[in-house]
């Protein structure tokens, strides 16, 4: 016995020193190809669309001064940025947008700082603070990526930055049905009779998904009597699904929560509801309870996880190829260019791809699944990735503390026990934080079978949930 754990124990160390050299290699080459690809990109949206869209690969700091104040912190923190009448909360941009090291950024980072210190030193990008002390001295010295000083550039110019849709985006009736309607609001689909609900439920997909994930599954399993007790909405966050997906947007998470309080609880008169939420929604649905605290009924989160941003990005985006899903979370995180490519070929592309996928499987598989996973653009799914899921670390504690002091709604949690996407530990801090919520661990289930083939069961938990806290 003894001699077969040794044995094990070093299958096992060798088996991770060996997906830490292929790991390493492969990475290596997905980082020269992501920079050759930056060129590419470059060129075809200079050859195509006469401008190129600007990406986060430079080191390189610059502001602009001319329209107003900006306000970005030393090292990584983050202020206000005030231009003109408008207000930009800098603080919801990750820093994982632009400090993504890797053996060819660092390599180039540092030959491009050593030209500019040679050639062309008047041209270092601080941005000084215009308030002084009462000395008169300057109060501090910040950085801001160029990458969001040139979108800034095109939202408060009031002007598209770039067409829409954009080349390498898909350009279906499916895809672009927004951009007929006069109205910049998110796609909404309700059930139930509005003379006779009693309370409203919003639904709050995960990221790469879309109002399907919920209308597809659960909605046809309520009960006759949920339906005519609740009005149920699901959306399609900014950027997926049938919503708009603006090429100048930074998708914050202030941007993402005003759009849902735009689209559904103004419009549709929303004063007492109960929120479901799925992955990266429940960052958004924290928020947005304590936006509301005395609406808010229940909260029901599936697999929420909330870290710092380089935890995330440490954690979700190891850098291995193996297991896959990591290898796949990897890509999509590190890579802006890579991703893009990813997008282009599946995306743009996603009626041929659902068309083969009914083809092989016989028309026997559902592909709602799918639909949500293609409708988005690289640009929505990007910034959503960096600004939501890695980068609202300093908000979600906070949020959590205000849920637990503030709100007296119930706070249940679910979990499927296989997650390898998020772990179930991610929710058993929640619980830390706030210590009344209610934690299940479904077994033999993971980050979307959580959902997909037990809705029947899950509905039938969630009216229960509903109808306790409306007691």
């Amino acid at each position: 016995m003894a001699a077969m754990g040794k044995t094990k124990r070093v299958l096992i160390v060798t088996g991770r020193v060996i997906n830490e050299a292929v790991s390493f290699c492969v990475f290596s080459l997905l980082d020269l190809l992501d920079f050759l690809l930056c060129f590419v990109y470059k060129l075809a949206d200079f050859f195509i669309e006469a401008e190129w869209k600007p990406c986060y690969c430079s080191s390189g700091k610059e502001a602009i001064t001319c329209s107003g104040k900006i306000l970005v912190s030393e090292q990584g923190g983050s202020k206000v940025v005030c231009l003109s009448s408008t207000k930009l909360q800098l603080e919801e941009i990750s820093d994982t947008l632009y400090t993504r090291p890797s053996l060819v950024s660092e390599v180039s980072s540092l030959t491009v700082t050593e030209l500019k210190r040679l050639k062309v030193a008047d041209r270092t990008t601080i941005v000084q603070s215009c308030e002084k002390i009462k000395k008169g001295t300057v109060r501090s010295s910040f950085t801001v990526n160029s990458t969001i000083v040139e979108m800034l550039q095109g939202k408060f110019g009031r002007h598209q930055f770039h067409p829409i849709p954009r080349w390498s985006d898909c350009n279906c009736g499916f895809c672009t049905s927004w951009t007929s309607s006069s109205k910049e609001s998110l796609f909404v689909r309700a059930e139930g009779l509005k003379e006779k609900a009693r309370e409203d439920v919003l639904f709050i997909h995960g990221f790469i998904s879309s109002s399907a994930f919920w209308t597809e599954t659960l909605f046809p399993n309520f009960s006759s009597a949920a339906k005519s007790t609740y009005r149920l909405f699901a959306i399609d966050l900014l950027g997926f699904g049938r919503s708009p997906k603006p090429t100048d947007s930074l998708y914050t998470l202030r941007e993402h929560v005003e759009m849902i309080e735009r689209s559904v609880l103004e419009p549709h008169k929303v004063k007492s509801f109960h929120i479901v939420a799925h992955s990266l929604g429940c960052i958004l649905a924290l928020a947005l309870a304590v936006n509301h605290p005395a609406c808010v009924k229940s909260l029901t989160l599936l697999a929420p996880g909330a870290q710092s941003a380089q935890y995330v990005m440490r954690r979700l985006a190891p850098r291995r190829v193996w297991p896959l899903i990591a290898f796949g979370a990897s890509t999509a995180c590190w890579y802006e260019h890579i991703s893009r490519t990813i997008c282009l070929l599946i995306c743009k592309n996603h009626r041929l791809w659902e068309f083969l996928t009914k083809l092989v499987t016989r028309n026997r598989m559902r592909t709602f699944l799918l639909e949500g996973f293609f409708c988005h653009t690289h640009n929505a799914a990007w910034h959503t990735l960096h600004n939501i899921i890695c980068g609202t670390a300093s908000k979600i504690d906070a949020y959590m503390d205000a849920v637990r002091e503030q709100l007296k709604c119930q706070v249940t949690i679910f979990h499927g026990q296989d997650d390898e996407l998020i772990p179930v530990e991610c929710s058993y801090n929640v619980k830390t934080r706030i210590p009344r919520a209610r934690v299940k661990v479904i077994e033999k289930k993971d980050h979307i079978t959580i959902v997909v083939g037990r809705q029947k069961a899950f509905a039938r938990e969630l009216e229960e949930i509903w109808r306790n806290s409306s007691d």
